[in-house]
């Protein structure tokens, strides 16, 4: 309530002015989810369980710091809005006023996200500081801002929602900048979309030609699943792709003991099986969304379960990056170091408006090394004399070859002839490789790696929608997200990437980087991505990246995903003991336990046949499971070695059984169906296009 100090006594406001409703019913949206204002004052609640918010101020927009991503200070202003002062962002004796339904729908436009602050997990905040109004100016598009990732509007004064982003969900600026920022956002993320065939392949025994057709197929499946997501899944601005959550089971598959003595063409066998038990997890991922079961699973996470689940994701493969890396110190180490300059310290330079080096840092730093070393190579650096890359190393004879054949497989680019015997064109085409081969032991392992796979879609939807839409999924978009993203990794099973497709995590930094949040660009980047994917050349260029370089991609890709993870602990009191305690323990036991069952039963001198840094991977051939059942040691043994599930198991038990209050818990807080069917905005942002939303109207929880 206002004071009555006739010193602060605000001024008179519109005329006329709206009159006051009842106070707000103890049963309202605070005193239901424990919602504990961290302003002063009261906040109210309307009739549909969302907060409702005060008119928008015409021309007044807080300005994020540059540096430190924070509110910079501006003029204090009146009717509802927030006091700011020049060392920071202060709230000074907030007076919130119970508006009428109809005021609210007339003056607050599309609701919390889209036109006024946002409190934990996207729900609205307000507050009234009764002051004079000053009107400041008005941020351009253009105007560089930070690139910070969703924050909160609290006491500690974060940037709110995407005041700072050049091009929102539904904006179609024009077919020439959505082009040109498609390409961006694409070329950007380069290093998911293609460095996951770099890998498998090579370990399924496949040729540099099967390399580079797995890359056609991943780009084309790619592409045509982020048109998929974008027109029937969450419709946010989501590139879909291989993601690294399936890498490490898909590893465990490639080297389990029935595969270890085969014969003849062991990468289309092993690729056969990999097709079936994806195909298996897919389809249940397609229950687990369409049948509304998600809406219900949304309850049990929240981003203290997201947070050490994703981060165990790009911690696992600490085994496989540096120790490659080492093949080619001189190689491998320059193109990390490279990343981390254009990366950090040359983040701020900006040409033409773009920070190209925080936004190509990929991209630039695998061309700089990429031509360092076709010089080396040309040069005769790794020359030696009466050597031959070609010969097998068992049939080496010569202790000179011997020594230096390492360093010519690993640093040298011309190892590959892919790019030369790969065809112009060349259509991918679903069971190319072969009928799939289906086993319950190993499609069970991939149903609950797509859980996980489930778990990081959530939380990249609840980020990219603070970003980029006005309000924050309903329940029922989200299960019709995971929906389709079970069929698009059906497709992905057919066609046979290897992996399943989903969400990338590193579209939310990707988004905040660029400022870019149209689907549009994202729809006209698959598009470009179809087409690349039909000539031949492309996948045997990508193909023919040195594996050294790929490890050392990876060691970036796989450190930022890991960080992507743990930043979604912002949601919540990242401070408090509760939560600090759950996370550590989860990160802690994700290493710990793995590291038990990968060790088990190998004795130090144990020659192993596969290399050191895949041997974390054939755990189902000695793990400590070793019952009369066969496929149930092989589960066991397989599930409980990787990293993603003990950390998912451990945080989302110790998450819902350890008390802690709403607010410290960071529960992710989604639009409500009845609220979002009121609002414009919302129904624009996440209704299906071209009137396929009343085909389906009855099926209420999977749409708005």
């Amino acid at each position: 309530m206002s004071s009555s100090d006739p010193k602060t006594r605000p001024k008179p406001g519109p005329w006329p002015p709206a009159p006051d409703a009842a106070p707000v019913p103890p049963s309202s949206w605070a005193k239901r989810t424990g919602f504990r204002p961290k302003f002063s004052g009261e906040t109210n609640a309307s009739d549909s369980g969302q907060l409702a918010l005060p008119p928008r101020a015409r021309e007044n927009e807080n300005q994020p710091d540059l540096e430190a991503g924070r509110v910079r200070a501006a003029p204090p202003v009146a009717n509802g809005e927030l006091r700011v002062r020049e060392k920071g962002l202060e709230v000074k004796d907030q007076t919130v006023k119970k508006r009428k339904e109809t005021d609210v729908a007339n003056k607050g436009g599309s609701g919390a996200g889209a036109n006024g602050l946002t409190g934990t997990n996207g729900a609205a905040v307000t507050g009234a500081a009764p002051q004079p109004q000053q009107p400041t100016r008005r941020p351009s598009r253009n105007e560089e801002v930070v690139d910070v990732l969703p924050q909160n509007v609290d006491d500690e004064g974060f940037v709110g929602r995407h005041s700072h982003m050049k091009y929102e969900l539904r904006d179609t600026p024009g077919l020439v900048p959505i082009g040109l920022y498609g390409f961006q956002h694409y070329l950007s993320m380069l290093g998911s979309l293609i460095l996951i065939p770099l890998v498998i392949v090579p370990a399924m025994g496949g040729t540099y030609e099967d390399t580079a057709n797995v890359v056609s197929t991943v780009l084309f499946v790619s592409g045509v699943t982020t048109l998929l997501h974008s027109f029937l899944g969450s419709r946010l601005p989501l590139i879909q792709g291989p993601s690294f959550v399936y890498l490490a089971p898909a590893l465990a598959i490639i080297n389990s003991p029935e595969f270890q003595g085969l014969n003849g063409n062991n990468f289309k066998h092993i690729m056969k099986e990999l097709q079936g038990a994806i195909i298996v997890a897919s389809a249940f991922q397609a229950i687990l969304g369409y049948s509304g079961l998600m809406s219900l699973f949304l309850r049990l996470i929240n981003p203290v379960v997201v947070a050490p689940t994703i981060a165990a994701v790009g911690l696992s493969f600490y085994s496989y990056g540096f120790p490659l890396v080492g093949t080619c110190l001189e190689i491998g180490a320059v193109q990390i170091l490279l990343v981390i300059i254009f990366s950090l310290y040359l983040r701020k330079i900006s040409v033409l408006g773009h920070r190209i080096f925080l936004i190509y840092a990929v991209p630039l730093g695998l061309g700089i090394t990429w031509a360092a070393a076709f010089l080396l190579t040309e040069a005769g650096a790794y020359s030696y004399k009466g050597c031959d890359t070609n010969v097998p190393a068992s049939n080496i004879i010569s202790e000179h070859c011997r020594k230096h054949v390492s360093r010519m497989k690993h640093c040298r680019i011309d190892t590959s002839h892919s790019l030369k015997s790969s065809p112009w064109f060349r259509f991918p085409y679903p069971l190319q490789w072969g009928t799939p081969v289906f086993h319950w032991k190993m499609a069970l392992v991939m149903c609950v790696v797509s859980i996980i796979a489930s778990v990081d879609s959530v939380g990249s939807y609840h980020a990219s929608s603070l970003l980029v839409a006005s309000r924050p999924p309903t329940p029922g978009v989200v299960s019709r997200g995971i929906g389709l993203e079970g069929l698009s990794s059906v497709l992905a099973g057919l066609w046979g990437t290897g992996t399943g497709s989903t969400t990338l995590t590193e579209n939310v930094h990707t988004i905040a980087v660029t400022k870019m949040g149209s689907r549009r660009a994202v729809e006209l980047g698959a598009c470009v991505l179809i087409v690349l994917s039909l000539v031949g050349k492309v996948g045997g260029f990508i193909a023919s990246i040195p594996e050294v370089m790929v490890a050392a991609l990876l060691c970036f890709m796989w450190a930022m995903l890991a960080a992507l993870g743990l930043s979604n602990l912002r949601y919540s009191e990242a401070g408090s003991s509760r939560n600090i305690i759950i996370v550590g323990l989860s990160l802690f036991f994700s290493f710990s336990i793995p590291a038990y069952f990968q060790q088990y039963g190998i004795s130090p001198n144990s020659n192993l046949s596969v290399p050191s840094y895949f041997q974390p991977f054939i755990v189902a051939s000695h793990g400590p499971f070793r019952s009369k059942y066969g496929e149930v040691n092989y589960i066991m043994n397989t599930l409980l070695s990787l990293h993603m599930v003990i950390a998912f198991l451990v945080a989302v038990i110790l998450d819902n059984t350890v008390p802690g209050s709403q607010q410290e818990r960071g529960i992710y807080v989604w639009s409500e169906s009845e609220a979002a069917r009121r609002e414009p905005a919302v129904v624009k942002d996440y209704e299906l296009p071209f009137q396929v939303g009343r085909i389906f109207r009855w099926v209420k929880w999977v749409g708005i």
